[in-house]
């Protein structure tokens, strides 16, 4: 079966690159640009942990790229016999190809290349599933550091969240940044999107508690009761929450300082939040 470029499709087979003007290296080294990964709907994850919790959550990569020496260990092994279940292209790439592909900040050995998932927006009249959590729904308005997106992938998963919806003109989950800094949990962890308007819709229809933070907000975050299905929406980084979403919102809480500035990082902010709300539910 012969490989399209353009799609990533896979052809099952194990190959030798040597060359940066292979298709599929070059088709890699493009999905660092966020047009390339919206047109082909594809990403790439780095390093065997990563992997292996992309192989945990029931994901397929379309390509397995390799460096020297990758497979060694029963983690190298573990991850061959997957692509190899998976039908996949595996491609055995030497140093100098590997060096063009990978992250130049802690490169790692090996790296996947996968379809991105996008779930639906969550019904309104949500209710409790098969776990024991509550549903809770993170909205983020407007993101725009993927970094700071990434580590709340990886605390919504930590905190058992249901999902992140991303409202509005934000950065992409998928980039390479926003998935190193996820640590996985960008497999594990439900995604959806909509604009301002589709958001407004939801938090009106919502059934549950509707929360945001704002340096307006009168309840104390601590202090504030919760009623699931939550839905909790987290601003922007400068502007914080716009003044129709803040609106829409059934509680607006604050998280008091004592020092200089008024506001958090957005991914610290939403930690205290998520972990604030799960409080009566998480036990060690």
């Amino acid at each position: 079966m012969a490989h399209d470029p353009r799609s990533g499709a896979p052809t099952g087979g194990r190959r030798a690159i040597t060359s940066l003007q292979n298709d599929s290296v070059k088709l890699i080294r493009s999905l660092e640009m966020r047009k390339t990964r919206r047109e082909t709907g594809l990403f790439i994850a780095e390093g065997a942990s990563v992997l292996m919790t992309a192989r945990d959550n029931g994901w397929s990569p379309r390509m397995l790229v390799a460096g020297p020496g990758a497979d060694a260990g029963s983690v190298g092994e573990a991850l061959q016999r997957w692509a190899e279940a998976a039908g996949c292209d595996r491609l055995d790439v030497s140093a100098a190809v590997l060096e063009k592909l990978a992250a130049k900040d802690n490169p790692q050995s090996v790296l996947g290349v996968f379809e991105q998932r996008w779930t639906s927006l969550p019904p309104t009249t949500i209710a409790h599933s098969g776990s024991s959590l509550p549903p809770l729904w993170v909205v983020l308005e407007e993101i725009r550091d993927p970094g700071n997106l990434g580590t709340i992938l990886r605390t919504v998963d930590a905190a058992g969240a249901s999902g992140i919806i991303l409202a509005g003109n934000t950065c992409d989950p998928f980039s390479r940044e926003a998935v190193r800094a996820s640590m996985g949990s960008i497999f594990a962890v439900p995604l959806t999107r909509t604009d301002r308007t589709g958001l407004l819709a939801l938090a009106r229809a919502w059934t549950g508690d509707v929360v945001g933070t704002h340096l307006d907000g009168k309840l104390d975050y601590r202090g504030a009761s919760y009623r699931a299905p939550a839905l909790l929406i987290m601003g922007n980084e400068g502007a914080g929450l716009s003044e129709e979403v803040a609106a829409a919102c059934g509680k607006l809480v604050r998280i008091p300082m004592a020092g200089r500035l008024d506001s958090l990082n957005l991914a610290v902010a939403t930690a205290l939040m998520l972990f604030e709300i799960r409080r009566p539910h998480l036990a060690l």
